[in-house]
């Protein structure tokens, strides 16, 4: 159990953080996609060069970076700390009006912006963990944006501890706040020199106490169907359809256990999404996600098969099936660090929560990090129903999180 002091300002820093907009655009070609997303940006490098860390900036490319200094005389692994500045394209992030409520009693939560939208315990059990706690919701027109202004408000925090707690013993901490994680690019343009971390931690998990090592291994795959045209009055017998082609495509995909809707824990998936296109010639977008290669391979197999065998009904029609990586198990990688995890799981535990090892039935910056050389697993920053307008965050949880930030870097100087 932590015996440090904390005065914690992660609450207050959220609130305003998630007042800015700063969702993610997938359709737009620019880095970062949104010029908004730098307006957080600008904010938290301010925020930093107040507190004392003299190299913080936003760069052209919308990261913030910055670097605390070591104060101790050991030879210490520099450890950074990440978590993503942007907010889903699936639900607004404009106008954000968080609300709070106060020591939690349990039950239904309704939203007041719009008494539809709440947060029903039955559908949202870890509630049942934050009786007597603080519970930020929105108002219900948006959604909160915890995923991830929950973890950058953490680190922001954890930051202005260690500036405030020389006495607390350390090694050099990196800081790095990434722009279009919702959209897959949240590290296509870092730059690993200027980082120079050795290892580190995501802050973009749910429930307090988890430690992510494991996540999704994610490929996309793109099928485009060549159908024949025909004048409709004189069609038949020869048009075939590339819409209708897709179509059965879709209706052909397995009902149980290899979609989203149906599969759970280490299960993988298959799942379009995106159909366009016209009579000649339509496409299909999927991804396909699993823990392992193998089971990337065989839905990828799979699905090719119910091309194969859908384009039998039209032989007069062709089809082109391409698969490109996205993203591999950072599993692979860590594993071959497993001190990493285990400091996080000791720091969890002084911070007098119950440490969970789990997997990420997705991705993370870390994901993609592990395999640019910076062995990164995911730390719990508290967010719940994120992507929607029932996102929910308890203050208790944020401050936890904050607590494991610094007992993890003390845990690297104390192991050096």
């Amino acid at each position: 159990m932590s015996s440090l002091t904390f005065s914690h300002t992660v609450t207050e820093r959220f609130l305003r953080y998630v007042t800015i907009d700063t969702q993610s655009d997938p359709e737009s070609p620019s880095s970062p996609s949104t010029e908004k997303q730098k307006d957080l940006g600008r904010v938290l490098a301010a925020e930093l060069k107040a507190m004392g860390v003299e190299d913080a900036h936003l760069d052209d490319y919308g990261y913030v970076y910055g670097t605390i200094p070591a104060n101790t005389d050991k030879k210490v692994p520099t450890i950074c700390f990440c978590s993503h500045m942007d907010t889903s394209p699936d639900v607004t992030g404009k106008d954000v009006k968080p609300q709070m409520v106060k020591n939690y009693r349990g039950g239904d939560i309704v939203l007041p912006g719009d008494t539809s939208q709440v947060i029903r315990l039955a559908e949202h059990p870890a509630l049942k963990n934050q009786i007597g706690n603080d519970i930020i919701t929105t108002d219900g027109t948006t959604l909160l944006g915890a995923d991830n202004k929950a973890g950058v408000a953490e680190i922001m925090d954890a930051a202005h501890f260690f500036l405030n707690n020389p006495d607390v013993k350390h090694g050099t901490i990196k800081i790095l706040f990434t722009p279009d994680e919702e959209i897959g690019r949240g590290v296509d343009n870092v730059d690993m020199k200027k980082l120079g971390a050795d290892f580190g931690y995501t802050m973009d998990g749910e429930s307090a106490g988890c430690v992510e090592d494991e996540t999704f291994s994610a490929d996309g795959a793109t099928i485009t169907i060549n159908g024949v045209s025909a004048h409709p009055g004189y069609a038949k017998g020869k048009m075939e359809h590339a819409i209708k082609i897709a179509a059965a495509i879709v209706e052909r995909l397995p009902k149980e256990g290899c979609s989203p809707e149906t599969t759970s824990g280490k299960q993988g998936f298959l799942h379009p999404i995106g159909i366009e296109g016209a009579l000649e010639q339509a496409t299909l977008s999927f991804i396909v996600r699993d823990f392992t290669e193998e089971g990337l391979k065989e839905k990828e197999v799979l699905l090719e098969g119910i091309v194969k065998d859908v384009m039998k009904d039209y032989p007069r029609s062709t089809y082109t099936f391409e698969v490109k990586e996205q993203y591999r198990n950072m599993k692979q990688v860590i594993d071959r660090h497993p001190h990493v995890v285990e400091y996080a799981v000791e720091a969890i535990r002084r911070a007098g929560l119950r440490p969970m090892r789990t997997a990420i039935r997705g991705g993370t910056d870390g994901s993609r990090l592990s395999f640019m050389g910076l062995p990164c697993p995911n730390i719990f920053a508290g967010e719940h129903a994120f992507h929607s307008r029932l996102e929910w965050v308890s203050r208790q949880d944020m401050e936890k999180a904050v607590q494991t930030i610094v007992h993890l870097a003390m845990i690297w100087e104390e192991r050096a």
